[in-house]
């Protein structure tokens, strides 16, 4: 399963700023922001049922983000 971490919208990305800035120095002056995040890859044994889907929302909510700055989302993997 993937579990992406992003900041949230309104939570300035300073990371993101200087990608953006060097994206521009580079030439890729079409590029008009940029925001870094995390990708997690969770390996599971077996199938992800409901209840495994609830254990890696919980995992990602307490452990992979900080609910209060950050947004995630899960992905199957």
């Amino acid at each position: 399963m993937i579990v992406e971490v992003m900041l949230k919208p309104e939570i300035h990305d300073p990371q993101g700023d200087a990608i953006a800035s060097a994206c521009h120095r580079l030439g890729f002056e079409q590029v008009r922001g940029v925001r870094q995040g995390k990708r997690f890859e969770v390996e599971l044994e077996g199938p992800a049922d409901d209840d495994t889907v609830i254990a890696i929302t919980n995992l990602a909510r307490d452990l992979l983000s900080n609910p209060v700055i950050e947004d995630f989302t899960l992905h199957p993997g």
